[in-house]
């Protein structure tokens, strides 16, 4: 990326990040400036997919603090339905967005999709749920926007380092090969 790419993209990315605030009140861009973020957008709380992604980022946890990166979930529920999920999966501690209305997934900085009921069906994703999702993590009910794809951003120096937006629901990114 060229410098006045670089530029651009942060001067887009910053006014959205001094207005995007965690649930304990700091905003985006005060933990940026701190140090690096791993920025997963998740789906709702009753997909199977959603905490498989608790889970898999509860288990590099500390590798990711030891590589001085803090994460930072954005979720589509109320803080209220998010804290126990989060509990659940040792992850009381880290920092959240709340995000009923959908506004910072769909921001251009970020752009993650919405998608057809058709493609959430798509054989990959009923392969990757009977082959375990389900088992390993349930199902729930859906209260949030259960066609709203999730997404990973890589955050640093004010700008997005690296990223991974899924192609389906169930697709599982490598984070710490997003931190190169």
């Amino acid at each position: 990326m060229s410098t006045t790419e670089t530029t651009a993209q942060q001067s887009e990315l910053t006014p959205l990040l001094q207005d995007a605030h965690t649930e304990s009140g700091r905003s985006l861009l005060d933990l940026v400036d701190e140090r690096p973020i791993l920025l997963v957008f998740l789906r709702h709380f009753g997909c199977s997919f959603c905490r498989q992604t608790l889970d898999d980022v509860s288990k590099i946890h500390s590798e990711l603090d030891r590589r001085g990166v803090q994460v930072v979930f954005v979720h589509l529920g109320t803080p209220e339905r998010a804290k126990p999920f989060f509990d659940h999966y040792h992850l009381s501690s880290v920092e959240r967005i709340s995000d009923p209305e959908g506004r910072l997934y769909a921001a251009p900085a970020f752009k993650l999709a919405r998608v057809s009921l058709f493609q959430l069906i798509r054989p990959a994703v009923w392969i990757a749920w009977i082959r375990g999702a389900v088992a390993a993590h349930g199902i729930g009910l859906i209260k949030e926007d259960m066609q709203q794809m999730p997404g990973v951003f890589f955050l640093r120096n004010r700008r997005i380092a690296n990223l991974f937006r899924h192609r389906t629901i169930a697709d599982r990114p490598n984070y710490l090969a997003l931190l190169s």
